[in-house]
């Protein structure tokens, strides 16, 4: 595995999938973080939609219209008040209401899949991101996982040590996104395996469909540091991949 880390914080990373084909992650405080998934989804050639969380809504599923959410264990999906970034400073709030996804379940990884939840869209899309809050509070080792359909999921956040991925104003807010032009998908699941935890996600939904095979590859060193400077990027690492993209 090469890896390559220009910074403190992981801001975005290209991971080399298959001839042509890339997965690209987002993993930044809230505004760095929807800069630099618009500006992915608008290099491909796509749009970026957005759809905020209302507080106070409910429903089994929950119907947003263009997408609706379930809860993997079966039960019905409620949307809480906006989330005060806990340790912030100044405070900030997501743009949204949020839904809880306290992680549990049999295990790490997959194991964790059923205290996660599933967006279902009309039409597919392939770049999908949110708000997450209250996250690397307590019970590390603690990730967060993205999957596309039944694609492999995706590590999309990891916190190893209390505070370590406090981003938002300091405070524990993250912005997540994965974007995957293999192809185009209608569910995509999100969850953590933090077991004990407090967990949210959603603020204000960002997805987009973009054309297969339209995100730049894995760049050749020579060319890396001039395509962080175009995006204006943070931090980046690259890995590539062997068997698996994540062991779960």
């Amino acid at each position: 595995m090469s890896f390559l880390k220009l910074t403190a914080a992981t801001a975005l990373a290209l991971v080399a999938t298959a001839a042509n084909a890339t997965i690209v992650t987002v993993f930044n405080d809230f505004a760095g973080g929807i800069a630099n998934f618009n500006a992915a989804v608008v290099g491909a050639g796509g749009t970026v939609t957005t759809i905020s969380l209302v507080p106070g809504t409910a429903g089994d599923p929950l119907d947003l219209g263009d997408v609706a959410i379930t809860r993997n264990d079966g039960s019905g999906v409620g949307v809480d008040g906006a989330y005060d970034v806990y340790n912030a400073g100044p405070s900030v709030t997501t743009s949204g209401g949020v839904i809880n996804v306290n992680p549990f379940g049999s295990g790490a990884g997959l194991g964790a899949k059923e205290s996660g939840i599933t967006f279902t869209f009309d039409s597919g899309v392939n770049a999908f991101g949110f708000e997450v809050g209250d996250w690397g509070t307590c019970c590390q080792p603690s990730k967060l996982y993205i999957q596309f359909g039944a694609n492999t999921p995706i590590l999309v956040g990891e916190s190893t040590t209390f505070g370590d991925v406090f981003l938002t104003n300091g405070g524990a807010g993250v912005f997540l996104a994965a974007l995957d032009d293999t192809g185009t998908f209608t569910q995509v699941s999100f969850w953590g395996d933090g077991f004990g935890e407090y967990l949210v996600a959603g603020g204000t939904l960002r997805f987009a469909a973009l054309e297969q095979n339209s995100l730049p590859g894995v760049p050749e060193p020579a060319s890396w540091a001039m395509m962080i400077a175009g995006f204006g990027l943070v931090g980046t690492t690259m890995r590539r991949r062997r068997s698996a993209l994540v062991a779960v």
